[in-house]
């Protein structure tokens, strides 16, 4: 049997750690290693699962938090390496700590009354590093963020190839890897490197980023992706 995904719960409301808990504990391949209730003991626990080598693969972080936010946490763990990435948990009551969150290095957002499936889905899939935000998700946030976005482009990488450009507009719609190459008539291996590239050029620490680039850069308009059904 594989490895279990250690898990990491921060989050100031004990009620909602335990119901996560349960959730992910109910899965063979998952296992949570640590709960916090603020940023600070957050990144303690972290920093104490690494000194051991065994480390955390994924945290579900809380934005307002007392002693330390979601955001500083988020900044700092993020800056430890590829591992932990984190999972921002949001209700969407204050857009801008989203926003702020994808800067600070989050890899995927769940709302807290997000279904078992979703939750579930969302720690493999980040964890696997290849999944962004479910086309669905990628709606929902943009009805919530998309606004924020700015109205000023800013410029994509020069470097970026015609097919990065068409894989990165892809992404930005919240297709697969699988989808991405059914449309663009090439292999899912070819499209992993395309995304690889496309990910180093534009400094994206993952897919996440890269898509917000491609929003940033008005390769693809919130609205379209909106639009999507």
């Amino acid at each position: 049997m594989e490895t279990p995904i250690r898990i990491a719960l921060v989050d100031d409301q004990q009620l909602v750690r335990a119901g996560f808990r349960m959730v992910l504990e109910s899965q063979p391949d998952l296992v949570v290693v640590a709960e916090s209730s603020d940023g600070a003991q957050g990144l303690a626990a972290v920093r104490r699962e690494q000194s051991t080598g065994a480390g955390v693969d994924v945290v579900l972080m809380d934005v307002q938090m007392p002693t330390m936010d979601g955001i500083e946490a988020t900044r700092q763990l993020t800056a430890l390496g590829e591992r932990p990435r984190v999972i921002v948990l949001t209700t969407f009551d204050n857009d801008e700590y989203v926003l702020a969150a994808i800067a600070a290095g989050a890899s995927g957002f769940l709302l807290k009354d997000a279904d078992p499936e979703e939750l579930l889905a969302a720690v493999r899939t980040v964890h696997n590093g290849d999944a962004v935000i479910a086309p669905r998700s990628t709606r929902r946030l943009l009805e919530h963020v998309g606004p924020l976005l700015g109205h000023e482009p800013v410029p994509l990488p020069a470097d970026l190839t015609a097919r990065e450009l068409e894989v990165l507009a892809e992404m930005a719609h919240g297709r697969t890897n699988a989808e991405i190459a059914d449309a663009l008539f090439v292999s899912e291996a070819t499209v992993k490197t395309h995304i690889g590239k496309v990910l180093a050029k534009t400094g994206s620490r993952d897919r996440v980023h890269a898509v917000l680039v491609a929003f940033r850069a008005g390769l693809v308009r919130p609205d379209e992706v909106l639009r999507q059904g």
